[in-house]
Order: structure tokens, then sequence, then C-alpha cells
């Protein structure tokens, strides 16, 4: 995918609000999470996807030590991808109950015991070209992917092996 100069847009932010239980995207829009957890090193959530025609359901962990969102989507049947964690590099916030992520536009698609790919690299690029990214940003950004690609290679493309060296095990509903 190509982006072009029409099409490039500001980070993403997002809005994980633990205690009224609200996810809010983007766009402002508020959803409802089933369940929050927060950890030492980061937080976990649950909820549904309506209006999602290609999943149902996600289960994220935000990561911030890492510079991490780590994703399952529970796709819909006819919807599947050959991917079994989405990472979105991100800056994480975080204000007593209520987290916050900056999504650095770059993207790594794990395909567990098989391969990462590295994705999106060319909105990252636009978009520090556009100033929407400091350099710093950008450079940061490209440090994180480097990094979960080289230590996702090195334990067998198994995220749970390479988190456990950073000392975290995640746990899911559906897994």
């Amino acid at each position: 995918m190509t982006a072009h100069a029409g099409t490039i847009h500001p980070p993403k932010i997002e809005t994980f609000d633990v205690a009224n239980r609200t996810n809010t995207d983007p766009k402002g829009i508020a959803r409802a999470v089933e369940e929050y957890r927060v950890e030492p090193f980061g937080l976990y959530l649950a909820r549904p996807t309506p209006g999602r025609a290609q999943f149902h359901y996600l289960e994220s962990w935000l990561l911030p030590a890492l510079g991490l969102r780590l994703t399952d989507f529970w796709f819909r049947p006819g919807h599947e991808r050959d991917q079994d964690f989405y990472l979105d590099i991100v800056s994480v916030e975080r204000d007593d109950a209520t987290w916050r992520t900056t999504d650095w536009y770059l993207d790594l698609v794990v395909r567990e015991g098989e391969r990462v790919d590295v994705v999106d690299i060319d909105e990252l690029l636009a978009a520090a070209g556009a100033g929407l990214l400091t350099a710093g940003e950008a450079r940061r950004a490209l440090e994180i992917a480097y990094d979960a690609v080289d230590g996702l290679a090195a334990h067998g493309y198994r995220v749970d092996r390479w988190l456990a060296t950073h000392g975290i095990e995640l746990t899911w509903r559906r897994r």
C-alpha cells in the first residue's frame, strides 16, 4: 500500500478508560469493554467489535515498555487472515485508570512459528515526511519494530517465548 499526500492522516489516538470500562477509538466512538486487566507490564482488554464485517471480537495487550499493542482478532468466517497476532507500534501514556495510545503507523503481522511481516513502512515515512511524527518518533518506531522482529526471530516466531524474556506472560480468553 502506498501512502499519497492526500491520504496521510495524523497519528491515531485511542483511549482506554478502565474505570468506565470503555475504549474510545480515534474517531471518538466509545465502545463497552467486557474485561480490562491491569498487570505490572501492561493492560489487557477484551471486547466485541459491533459493526465490523471482518471480525466480531478482539483481545489486546498494551505493553508500554515494548512500545506495542498486541491484538488477537476473532475473524468472521470468510474473512480469516494468515495471522495469529497483529502488533501496532505505539506510544503508551497512562494517567491513573486511563491509558492512551498513539499509533506510530508501523505494524507487525505475526504467524506463530513461521514469520513476522513488517507493514505500513510507507505510511510511517509519509507521516514523518509530512511532519506528523518527529524524526525521533519515527526513529523510535523503527527501533521498536526491529527489536520485536529480532526478538521474535530469535524465539522461533513465538510471541510467548519472546515476551517471556521480558518477564511478560500474557493470558487470553481464546487461546
